[in-house]
């Protein structure tokens, strides 16, 4: 007696797979500096309305305070995003001020300033740059040296003194004047923000400063000459620290040795809050220009509440720590 054969029965239909939602697609560290900016501001904007945080000549003194550090905020990204560091950008400052300074004063023109000012950052510049480059020392020994060099020539060669800057047109420029009503150190610090981003993004010379940071022996055989991008980032650092230095003595109409003093670590601090790499390969301008700003509201926000020097510290300190914890893991 034959058997019919009876032919397999087909596989159930496969469910179709779950596409993920727009909150799972999206990861939110990567915005962790922009949201922690937005919900800290918020926070202050509630509980010290009363003491004037929200008024225009509040948020304008914020800007203002934290200007310079933006404007070194830039270049640094470039630093560290090519696996480099930069210690000595507040000594440069320093030295810069009073070397436009006390050039001004002997010649009485403002040209011959802003030149002794920049002369002071390629100086600087071309001494980190070549012997991290070229003879390979590494970026935080030298720059920690020339941090002791800059900051002791600079008190030297003004025993100490301050050099009043008496041209306008020097203190107009760097810092002490408005283009109606916009602050001139907001101008500086857009054109800054704007020039390192497009650079970064755009251009064949960020491309390659993000490669050497992310992988030099990669780079290198694809052609980058890494040598000369890690000499160009520093030089470009001590540089824009010198420019930095200027807008201190324009805006405060001196030059001092003390000028810039710690401002290193508030400069680095932004940069990494911003997302930037600490071992290089990645970097984001907008985001340091937004680690500078949240640097700025929560001192503000900490002297408008009434807390002492030690206080501030330890709250300052603590919300870096959870802004960087949130922050993306490069």
């Amino acid at each position: 007696m034959s058997q019919t054969a009876v032919p397999p029965s087909a596989p159930p239909p496969a469910a179709p797979a779950r596409r993920p939602g727009l909150l799972q697609e999206v990861d939110w560290r990567n915005y962790a500096i922009y949201i922690g900016f937005v919900v800290i501001f918020v926070l202050f904007a509630i509980f010290l309305a009363d003491d004037g945080f929200l008024t225009g000549t509040n948020l304008l003194n914020i800007v203002r305070q934290t200007a310079i550090i933006s404007i070194m905020a830039v270049a640094m990204t470039f630093v560290i995003a090519a696996a480099q560091i930069d210690l000595s950008v507040g000594s440069v400052a320093g030295l810069s001020s009073v070397a436009a300074a006390m050039s001004i004063a002997a010649t009485g023109n403002a040209l011959f300033g802003v030149l002794a000012g920049l002369a002071v950052g390629l100086a600087v510049g071309i001494v980190n740059g070549s012997l991290v480059a070229f003879l390979g020392v590494p970026s935080f020994l030298v720059t920690l040296a020339m941090l002791g060099i800059a900051f002791g020539l600079a008190q030297y060669i003004t025993e100490s003194a301050p050099q009043p800057i008496l041209n306008d047109t020097f203190n107009a420029i760097f810092g002490g004047g408005n283009i109606g009503p916009i602050p001139g150190l907001l101008v500086w610090t857009i054109v800054a923000v704007v020039i390192g981003a497009v650079v970064l993004n755009k251009t064949r010379f960020g491309r390659q400063v993000l490669a050497t940071g992310g992988n030099r022996v990669a780079a290198e055989y694809t052609g980058v000459n890494t040598k000369r991008i890690t000499f160009t980032v520093m030089l470009i650092s001590s540089v824009v620290a010198a420019i930095a230095g200027m807008l201190y003595a324009g805006r405060l109409e001196s030059g001092r040795y003390q000028w810039g003093t710690g401002d290193e670590l508030s400069v680095i601090a932004a940069v990494i809050l911003g997302g930037t790499s600490l071992f290089g390969g990645t970097g984001s301008v907008i985001g340091s220009l937004v680690g500078s700003l949240l640097i700025g509201l929560i001192n503000n926000g900490l002297i408008l509440a009434g807390l002492d020097v030690s206080q501030q510290q330890i709250i300052r300190g603590l919300i870096i720590i959870v802004a960087v914890a949130l922050a993306r893991k490069k």
